[in-house]
């Protein structure tokens, strides 16, 4: 349990995806002149790495890694963070449609947001160091990434 509060608390203050790797920089500035705006994307944002870095450890840890296939996790994981970013697009369209005005493109452009694939990729450095060996320290990884 102290492992996952340490992971949860360095992934937002040491190894912070906008000012410590300085990923997400161009959505971070774009919409931080509203708060509604940029809760809103923030909130979509740490949903899709919630998400996804689970989706893409399991992938990693019980198919690719067995298999001898981790050359194809780089493409895994685009396919991956691109189907939840549509998910996440339609539902914020469906419900919360002033929010899904405000965000304009920047909305769809969480599929390329490299702070999303910079979380799967260090995600997947952790991995291998042995940093994360369950998925809920994955989830809690993408909590606090976010």
């Amino acid at each position: 349990m102290e492992h996952i509060i340490s992971l949860f608390f360095r992934s937002i203050f040491v190894d912070n995806m906008v000012f410590a790797f300085f990923l997400g920089m161009c959505s971070f500035l774009a919409v931080s002149k509203n708060v509604k705006t940029s809760v809103g994307l923030g909130a979509a944002v740490t949903f899709v790495l919630v998400v996804t870095l689970p989706v893409n450890y399991l992938l990693q840890t019980k198919v690719l890694d067995p298999l001898g296939l981790g050359f194809l996790s780089f493409i895994l994981f685009i396919a991956v963070i691109a189907g939840i970013v549509q998910i996440v697009e339609m539902a914020v369209e469906k419900y919360s449609p002033s929010l899904y005005g405000a965000l304009g493109i920047f909305l769809p452009l969480i599929a390329v947001n490299c702070a999303i694939m910079g979380g799967s990729l260090f995600m997947q450095q952790k991995v291998d160091g042995g940093e994360l060996t369950s998925l809920w320290q994955t989830i809690v990884y993408g909590l606090g990434s976010g």
